[in-house]
């Protein structure tokens, strides 16, 4: 007996599988599909309610999980446990952010080395896959919810700049939510589509180029692209990743520190008082889009700003848009008047001031015919549909059935080429080594969707010999994955400071069944958590370690510059971390490298300064 799906809020039948797409925002995210019916995109809610979701995640005592509009509230009451603008922290390291890291009000590891930040709430570390892969599960319920049929396949949309290793934390933020990620789509060439730029594939058809100018709640981003019969090309992409509405609402902010003469100091130990201020002056900003002040009372405070002076304060943070859209039409080697169409994305493009002055550097009436909040969205349904094969008009070219990636420390894999990537396609990444002296590196290739190498399917091994003698990190070895359109790949390595290199050919994927692809899908999806758990064990034992070789180094080096206690504290610190790693209790790790480290620094630091002091004497500047 055949099963046949009908949706019980529309009546309509429903396809066995529903592809989605979705926006994961750094201040909302929503989710769309395109209606069966009307064949329009959507973005789904549920009666009057809005089709956004606010990206904020709250954890209670017990580390239970509240997302969305229900976790604004603790954003005041709970500012320590309540996580905001994740989508900054993916794939970046506190040093990234170091200079922005006052702006969050919970606790952001400070290891200040290069590795991936991570996120504290009580005795339990988050990574921004794991916040952001919160949002994505709320995201399929909701979706699940209001279709009444199961959701585990997305498009889900990214910034145009986001590197490889951004691209793949969002894709293992949907695996572990539950979601076969079929592809990751820029956010400009999201936003062509929902304008219905590019849709048109008739040969006749004028190519276009369009500007997007995307200024969202946290990042901001133009794109060039050119499009001709369906095909988008992105010629150039520019942008500031810590610019957006966020930082309208941070000029209100200082500009109310002012006027009520208030500390920072008084901020840093209110995170309470810190966060009221801030909703106010996201609430003033949305105000001043269509009235002339906004005044309120907090505590004792008088909060009041007029639209001419938020227009002045917010007047540099457009120019900083401006000079951005400038580079990439450089970039792009166009001028102004070569763009056909300017597209206004992202919530804070209906700022009136913004929507003037791009006016007026493009020379034309900028289009913001379609929602901000929704456009992204709304493209990646329409991507959704075409990966459905419901859109015969567009063409998709051959793609690769499963991620390619090699081995690094702990039996991990790194995907350098994720799964459904174009073909033909290259991706290049840089490793170095891990003990003094090494010689030589083992590369080996797989195919596979898993987190650990032996879950998945081994398809060669290069050797990378000859490498001069190093301390361990020195040297910079680039790994280049190529296929070609016959989707036979190409692996080469090479040393970047001697010009040491080799490589490999690789057929395509010999004798895979569709039936051994979906497998291999399937058990991804199903072993997400516990994949991403043991990743997340075994980057935490491999850290440890690290950090236990080179504190060893570092005593070895300077144990005569360091008193009794601080040896004996050290030794102590190290004793502990070197127990927490034969446990399998990833945060019991983090939490003795972040002791080892508080203890560490502050003489670290000591006995670098006296170094520059000494190197300095008899010196002038």
């Amino acid at each position: 007996m055949a099963r046949i799906s009908i949706n019980l809020s529309t009546g309509s039948l429903q396809k066995e599988e529903m592809i989605v797409g979705i926006d994961l925002g750094t201040t909302n995210s929503l989710v769309s599909i395109i209606h069966p019916d009307t064949k329009q995109p959507i973005a789904l809610k549920e009666h009057n309610s809005s089709s956004i979701v606010p990206s904020i995640i709250y954890f209670d005592e017990n580390n239970n999980v509240i997302v969305g509009e229900e976790a604004r509230k603790f954003l005041e009451l709970k500012p320590e446990r309540t996580i905001f603008s994740a989508k900054r922290l993916m794939g970046k390291s506190y040093r990234d952010i170091k200079e922005n890291a006052d702006f969050f009000s919970y606790k952001i590891i400070d290891d200040d080395t290069e590795s991936l930040v991570k996120v504290q709430i009580g005795n339990v570390f988050y990574s921004p896959i794991e916040l952001s892969s919160f949002i994505l599960k709320e995201l399929k319920n909701r979706a699940e919810h209001i279709l009444k049929t199961p959701v585990n396949k997305a498009v889900i949309t990214v910034p145009a700049y986001f590197n490889d290793a951004q691209r793949q934390a969002t894709r293992d933020a949907g695996k572990l939510a539950g979601l076969d990620v079929l592809r990751i789509v820029n956010e400009p060439t999201a936003a062509s589509l929902a304008y219905g730029i590019g849709l048109n594939t008739n040969a006749e058809s004028t190519p276009q180029t369009i500007a997007v100018y995307d200024l969202g709640g946290g990042t901001f981003d133009i794109s060039i692209l050119r499009i001709i019969n369906g095909i988008v090309d992105v010629l150039s992409t520019n942008g500031d990743t810590y610019l957006g509405g966020d930082d309208f609402d941070k000029v209100i902010i200082d500009f109310w520190k002012r006027e009520n003469n208030i500390s920072d100091d008084t901020l840093h130990q209110d995170k309470s008082l810190y966060q009221s201020i801030r909703l106010k002056a996201e609430e003033a900003k949305k105000y001043l889009s269509s009235n002339e002040s906004f005044e309120t009372n907090l505590n004792s405070f008088q909060l009041r700003i007029s639209k001419n002076e938020f227009d002045q304060l917010i007047e540099p943070l457009i120019e900083r848009t401006i000079t951005c859209s400038k580079n990439a039409l450089k970039d792009a080697k166009l001028t102004q008047n070569d763009i056909t169409t300017v597209v206004m994305v992202g919530g804070s493009t209906r700022i009136p001031l913004v929507k003037n002055r791009i006016g007026e550097f493009f020379n034309q009436i900028v289009n913001d015919s379609v929602n901000p909040d929704e456009v992204v969205a709304l493209g990646a349904a329409i991507q959704a549909d075409i990966l459905a094969g419901n859109n015969k008009e567009l063409l998709l070219l051959d793609i690769t059935p499963l991620s390619l990636g090699i081995e690094t420390a702990g039996g991990l894999m790194d995907v350098l080429i994720p799964r459904n990537s174009k073909v033909p396609t290259k991706a290049s990444r840089q490793y170095t080594t891990q003990v003094d002296g090494q010689s030589g590196m083992r590369i080996s290739v797989f195919q596979g969707e898993r987190d650990l190498v032996n879950d998945n399917r081994k398809l060669a091994t290069l050797n990378l010999t000859n490498i001069p003698g190093m301390p361990a990190g020195m040297p910079k070895v680039e790994v280049s994955f190529l296929i070609n359109a016959d989707g036979i790949l190409t692996v080469a390595a090479k040393e970047l400071r001697s010009g040491v290199e080799q490589q490999i050919e690789i057929k395509p994927q010999y004798g895979l069944t569709d039936e051994t692809v979906e497998k291999m899908l399937m058990d991804s999806i199903h072993h997400a958590k516990d994949d991403i758990a043991l990743r997340a064990l075994t980057e935490a034992r491999t850290e440890g370690e690290q950090l236990l070789k080179t504190t060893e180094k570092f005593l070895q080096k300077n144990s005569g510059a360091l008193s009794k206690v601080e040896l004996l504290d050290t030794a102590n610190a190290m004793q502990a971390l070197q127990l927490s790693i034969t446990m399998d209790d990833k945060n019991l790790i983090q939490q003795k490298i972040e002791a080892l480290n508080d203890l560490s620094r502050p003489y670290a630091e000591r006995i670098m300064d006296e170094a520059i002091s000494n190197a300095m004497k008899g010196k002038q500047i």
